[in-house]
């Protein structure tokens, strides 16, 4: 769903895509994220950090909670977007729902992602949407992608093979 998306959201949704080709860059896989205020300014931006730090939890958007929510807390983070280079899987969107930032933007979809990564070892994509994990809850969160896709896909050329 990309109707209600606005310039804005597809120059954080870039921003997002930036930070995913600094994680290739950085010998990560690539995806990345960046959170905004409520003025639609970046405030903190995660790449992917399981190669480097030998952690399979460092996904781009649970690297990206765990520092907002030191910095923010819950109840500024209500007000803030998350845009990401590629849907969350289950535990980053389960991670956004906990952190109570209460609006998501995504480039690519997981289905998309799918299709590229094939049955890569690294990547053993789910065939769960994050707006199901996001809004199986007690409160409401916007879910808004795919846009950007194929801007989104540019970060993996050549990645997955």
């Amino acid at each position: 769903m990309t109707s209600s998306l606005t310039e804005t959201d597809l120059a954080r949704l870039r921003d997002a895509i930036a930070v995913s080709k600094n994680s290739v860059e950085h010998g990560n896989h690539p995806f990345g994220a960046v959170l905004v205020d409520a003025a639609g300014t970046v405030v903190l931006e995660a790449e992917n950090t399981v190669v480097t730090g030998n952690d399979c939890t460092g996904h781009a958007e649970t690297n990206l909670v765990r520092l907002a929510w030191q910095a923010f807390g819950p109840e500024k983070l209500a007000e803030y977007s998350l845009y990401t280079s590629c849907e969350p899987c289950a535990m980053c969107s389960g991670a956004i729902y906990w952190s109570g930032i209460s609006r998501m933007v995504f480039a690519m979809s997981e289905a998309e992602l799918g299709e590229i990564t094939g049955d890569h070892v690294e990547n053993p994509t789910m065939s769960l949407t994050s707006s199901v994990v996001l809004n199986s809850g007690q409160r409401e969160i916007v879910v808004l992608g795919p846009a950007l896709s194929a801007e989104a896909r540019e970060a993996h050329a050549g990645f997955w093979s």
